[in-house]
């Protein structure tokens, strides 16, 4: 026989039904209403019963499921089951790609919430349908949704949004919405975020530079286009800007090349790890001095570069994750501008 179960329906609130009929029941479940292994009412009955149609309450039972908050058995009826989720804050976390510098933030977030919740980690490749795909999917059966928003168009250019992406974004209740590494102004409401400014960035992280780079003939930055998982432009942008503000000669690749002309002293900037090796690898066949006959600075820390003494520019990818996880363990709805430093080493 069913326990029975009163379903909290608010009519005048703009929480969807189905929704209502999730956080009912996990209310009821935390609280030890329903006890763990209660037959609960079928989809028929509830619906009857809450003057409900059977579709929203088979929609919350479906979410209710995949928290495996319940159980169905076949023939017998659905039961509430033992799990931990229910006093745990549930993270839905939806990153670009799977990048080192990507996984230091997800690692430190995770961490840093420690056992206070349970995250679970999905990529969406810069793709504006799975990323949809992934949001709708997936609302309505998470506490917070983290998301780092980076797309590209289809000539594989970097984008922030797209009219479709802010459809689906638009979908995630406010309070629960939580913008890592990229955010959008134009998104209304009082939600946070924790983001890098990239063109202001780089700008400012050259400044402080600006001493060692005046010995150097020229700044070339390695921008690599046409990548599947690009990298935004605005830091072009403001390398450029810095470079023109400052009235420095400068010139940007593609990538760099075998057998690179190496004339005169550059300094290069590079972003990709491949452009970085194939760079360090030609200064060092040539018997060129690294911070001598050639400058170099990489974008984004690792612990690599740090062993091998190369200078970088780099948000602090550590404590953008960690902030996150605070923001998200004290209901937090703040913008904050993640730091980004001037790590000078000896390769300039």
């Amino acid at each position: 026989m069913s326990q029975n179960v009163e379903i909290k329906i608010n009519e005048e609130s703009r929480i969807p039904k189905y929704k209502q009929i999730v956080d009912s029941i996990i209310d009821d479940v935390a609280k030890g209403k329903l006890k763990v292994g209660a037959k609960i009412p079928s989809i028929n009955e509830l619906s009857e019963a809450a003057y409900l149609s059977r579709d929203t309450v088979e929609k919350a039972y479906k979410i209710l499921k995949e928290r495996k908050v319940i159980i169905s058995v076949k023939g017998k009826g659905y039961y509430t089951a033992k799990t931990e989720l229910i006093s745990k804050i549930n993270v839905f976390f939806l990153i670009n790609k799977p990048s080192s510098y990507k996984m230091i933030i997800y690692n430190h977030f995770v961490n840093t919430l420690g056992v206070n919740a349970h995250v679970n980690l999905s990529i969406y490749h810069c793709e504006e349908s799975l990323f949809v795909n992934a949001i709708e999917k997936n609302i309505g059966a998470y506490n917070y949704y983290v998301i780092m928003p980076h797309f590209k168009d289809n000539s594989l250019n970097h984008v922030s949004f797209t009219p479709e992406v802010l459809k689906a974004i638009e979908l995630i209740p406010k309070d629960q919405l939580l913008m890592v590494d990229n955010t959008k102004p134009e998104i209304k409401g009082n939600y946070g975020s924790i983001y890098q400014d990239f063109k202001e960035d780089i700008y400012n992280a050259l400044i402080e530079g600006i001493a060692k780079l005046k010995k150097y003939d020229r700044l070339i930055l390695v921008y690599p286009e046409k990548l599947i998982h690009p990298y935004p432009r605005r830091i072009l942008h403001g390398f450029r800007q810095f470079c023109m503000n400052y009235d420095f000669e400068y010139e940007v690749l593609n990538e760099i090349y075998d057998d690179m002309e190496f004339e005169g002293k550059d300094v290069y900037i590079t972003i990709e790890e491949m452009d970085l090796v194939n760079l360090v690898r030609q200064i060092r066949s040539r018997n060129l001095v690294m911070g001598e006959d050639i400058g170099v600075i990489s974008y984004n820390e690792t612990p690599l570069k740090e062993l091998l003494g190369i200078t970088v520019i780099s948000t602090d990818f550590k404590a953008m994750g960690e902030t996150a996880a605070y923001m998200v363990l004290k209901n937090k709805k703040e913008q904050v501008k993640n730091v980004f430093k001037y790590i000078e080493r000896n390769s300039v």
